[in-house]
């Protein structure tokens, strides 16, 4: 699989972790910044609960009308959404994200690839006018969580001010618990289809007859079979010319409505990218859009390459998210 991805020339985007204990902190971290945007003419995107922008009006007085909000809930629902969100706010010119997701209301799985994005950031945004201030309450972030903010953030704000990282891992180099696991084998009544390049239209039509006797909601059925579609083509282009789905019902999905797993299993495949379709394709490029879209459209996308199988493991709520 060689998917093209975005070129990570120029210089990183100015990414601080900010954790706080109390309002007070919270206020001495973003105020200074968010004035320091807004008079150098940029603009500034905050992705905080009413509560916190509510601080953030009051402090700011007038200033705090040209500040653009958006909802923490909706904005960090979808970790691959909520990085494609931030390249094109900085493709359309400078930028300060101020971000805090509610850590507390998320599910193990969500939060983790939370994580896993916030490091991406720092190659998806290199060379973009881009700065993100990211802040953490120490009061009701997860631990585990908090342990990795100087991990994921080259810069991590403190009592002294700003400083480097002594822990940044670069995106390409980051393993989280669990990202060199075997992948859970599929459900006994898991139901398989093979597929070449001449059978694409098969694998199309099974994955749409699947996800609609499961039950999955029809808006979302395009989703996963363009995703699988997308993969399987892949899989014939760069692979063997061959390979298979398995599809089967599990125990995911939002509210624990259960999901659809479509797995694409190529024989000849393997990656040669650090970060396949994590990062956006070139605008001019016509390829390299299978894993990047595949990405956007599904809960959870995981590979796994071993003994000379690529693995690629696609996630959907049967009734997405409420």
């Amino acid at each position: 699989m060689h998917p093209d991805r975005a070129r990570t020339r120029g210089e990183p985007p100015v990414h601080v972790a900010a954790p706080y204990g109390s309002e007070t902190a919270f206020l001495e971290a973003t105020v200074p910044r968010v004035r320091a945007a807004l008079s150098e003419g940029g603009r500034v995107l905050a992705v905080v609960c009413p509560e916190r922008m509510g601080l953030l009006a009051v402090a700011l007085g007038v200033e705090a009308e040209r500040i653009e909000v958006r909802s923490p809930a909706s904005w960090y629902a979808h970790p691959h959404r909520m990085l494609a969100a931030c390249h094109e706010y900085a493709r359309a010119g400078p930028v300060l994200v101020v971000g805090e997701p509610p850590w507390e209301r998320l599910d193990d799985r969500t939060a983790r690839e939370l994580v896993r994005y916030d490091g991406l950031l720092n190659a998806a945004l290199r060379g973009a006018p881009a700065s993100l201030l990211c802040l953490y309450d120490e009061r009701t972030t997860p631990r585990q969580v908090l342990g990795l903010c100087p991990v994921v953030h080259p810069v991590v704000l403190g009592a002294a001010g700003e400083r480097p990282s002594g822990g940044f891992v670069e995106p390409h180099e980051l393993v989280l618990d669990g990202d060199l696991a075997p992948l859970p084998e599929p459900a006994e009544d898991a139901h398989v289809v093979r597929f070449t390049a001449r059978e694409l239209k098969r694998v199309r039509q099974a994955v749409g007859d699947y996800a609609r006797a499961a039950g999955m909601h029809r808006n979302l059925i395009t989703s996963i079979v363009l995703s699988v579609s997308e993969i399987a083509a892949n899989s014939v282009e760069h692979g063997a010319g061959h390979g298979t789905v398995t599809m089967w019902v599990g125990r995911g999905g939002a509210n624990g409505g259960g999901e659809l797993v479509c797995e694409v299993a190529n024989p000849g495949g393997g990656l040669d990218d650090p970060l396949p379709g994590y990062l956006p394709p070139e605008p001019e490029s016509p390829r390299g859009y299978g894993l990047w879209i595949s990405r956007q459209l599904c809960d959870l996308v995981e590979l796994r390459d071993r003994d000379g199988v690529l693995r690629v493991r696609l996630h959907l709520g049967l009734s997405g998210p409420c």
